[in-house]
């Protein structure tokens, strides 16, 4: 295979005739692909599809959420399986969730879950590299604390970073409070790297650092700064440093961008929330970085990654999950979908609600639940889907779904299908390695509006 010159820029795959696709999967030269499925694939190629969502934002319950005490309670099980949570009717007619998500409850006609996620990773960073990239990771689960993990594919925002670029004033990537475990950029490089907000924005003295310009410095001090900096990147490549010079520059760019723009600034400014509206939120890290994240899609962000940890409830589950947990992820998911849709940005704004797994059915003897991936629930809310709909089933114990469950390929592709991306474009590595943007998987087709 010849590599292209230019090994970072993307190349479509050749374009087959229909007889052509016809002939070569029917003689058997692709295996696994059926003639209705190779139909399914020419169509879904063919079909230009007009974004629906302009953004995402992802909140991640990283640990893993316990779908059976959240959204697919089996109160007919036994006790060790069913736990203490009793389920409570919500404004869609048959549909229940937990006791404990009471606001979502109210306005379940307003997103879909999907009760049929499942794949066989059961590792917190490998399941998250999983997730985020759509592909496997190289190294076991607990031989890698690096962050991000994803040195060769890109995550998830960063692919929606390269493919619909910036929306406005504010970077198209953005993570908080903290790097997201397996957000990294990969082999796209630091142009797509998000740009993370380190500091939590529950925090009475937030702000987002180094965005502030400093006041003793003037116009002409800041031109010349830049300009010994050029001198300096310069000299470093002279030295043969690769491409270090080249990335440092970007961030440089980055941050002076962010610097120099009060209108960035201004998204960042979370106290110019009404209390009402915060205290709407949830005076939680979670429920503040919902708020902060819904102001950064309305300046233009594309996809903010939001880390919200602790759901790894292996011991005493119950108390947290009651207590913080369950009510956090609650309030802020309930609030912003609400505060999106008042605002007439739910039906360009794609909300996501998931971990990287979910929890074992059955307590363990530590009245906790352990990790279980063959059967998670996701909430989706805005661009493009659907409102109160449930889509798919599992089984008694909520082990394993019944019909149809769907993949991680499955689910990027369908996030990607509402934004308007084109999954199987196709990029190459320094090394010429071609990665489809998705490798395999469907569009759950059950969950678009």
């Amino acid at each position: 295979m010849s590599t292209p010159s230019d090994p970072n820029r993307g190349m479509d795959r050749p374009a087959l005739s229909r007889r052509r696709m016809l002939r070569i999967g029917g003689s058997g030269f692709i295996g696994g692909l059926t003639l209705p499925r190779l139909l399914r694939l020419e169509a879904e190629s063919a079909t230009v599809v007009e974004p629906r969502a302009k953004a995402c934002i992802f909140l991640f319950l990283q640990g893993g959420p316990s779908t059976i005490d959240m959204w697919d309670l089996k109160p007919d099980a036994a006790a060790e399986i069913r736990g203490p949570y009793k389920p409570i009717a919500t404004s869609v007619p048959g549909t229940f969730v937990g006791e404990h998500c009471h606001r979502c409850a109210r306005i379940a006609d307003k997103y879909t879950i999907l009760r049929t996620h499942s794949h066989d990773d059961g590792g917190h960073v490998t399941g998250s590299h999983y997730l985020f990239t759509g592909n496997r990771p190289n190294f076991a689960d607990g031989q890698n604390s690096r962050v991000p993990v994803n040195e060769l594919f890109p995550s998830v925002g960063s692919i929606v970073s390269r493919e619909l670029g910036p929306g406005g004033s504010v970077p198209p990537y953005i993570n908080m409070p903290h790097p997201l475990v397996a957000g990294g950029p990969g082999f796209y490089g630091a142009m797509h790297a998000p740009f993370v907000i380190e500091s939590d924005p529950v925090q009475p003295d937030f702000e987002v650092k180094d965005l502030r310009p400093l006041d003793a410095m003037n116009l002409t001090r800041q031109q010349r700064r830049e300009q010994m900096m050029a001198r300096f990147e310069t000299l470093e490549k002279a030295r043969g440093l690769g491409g270090r010079p080249d990335v440092m520059a970007t961030y440089y760019q980055k941050a002076h961008d962010l610097i120099t723009s009060p209108t960035a600034r201004e998204a960042f400014d979370l106290k110019a929330e009404p209390d009402h509206l915060r205290n709407a939120y949830g005076r939680t890290s979670l429920g503040q970085c919902a708020l902060l994240s819904r102001r950064l899609v309305e300046a233009g962000c594309r996809f903010v990654g939001v880390d919200h940890g602790s759901w790894d409830t292996h011991f005493s589950c119950f108390p947290s999950l009651e207590k913080d947990l369950i009510p956090h992820a609650d309030q802020a998911f309930s609030a912003l979908v609400m505060d999106l849709d008042q605002r007439g940005l739910l039906d360009s704004t794609l909300v996501v609600m998931m971990g990287e797994m979910g929890r074992t059915p059955r307590v363990n003897a530590q009245a906790g639940r352990d990790h279980w991936s063959q059967a998670q629930s996701v909430l989706f809310a805005g661009g493009g889907t659907k409102r109160g709909a449930v889509i798919g089933a599992t089984d008694k114990h909520a082990s394993f779904p019944t019909a149809d469950p769907v993949s991680i390929a499955d689910l990027l592709r369908t996030i990607f299908h509402l934004m308007g991306i084109d999954c199987d474009k196709t990029y190459y590595t320094p090394l010429g390695r071609p990665v489809p943007i998705v490798n395999g998987g469907r569009i759950v087709h059950d969950i678009i509006a």
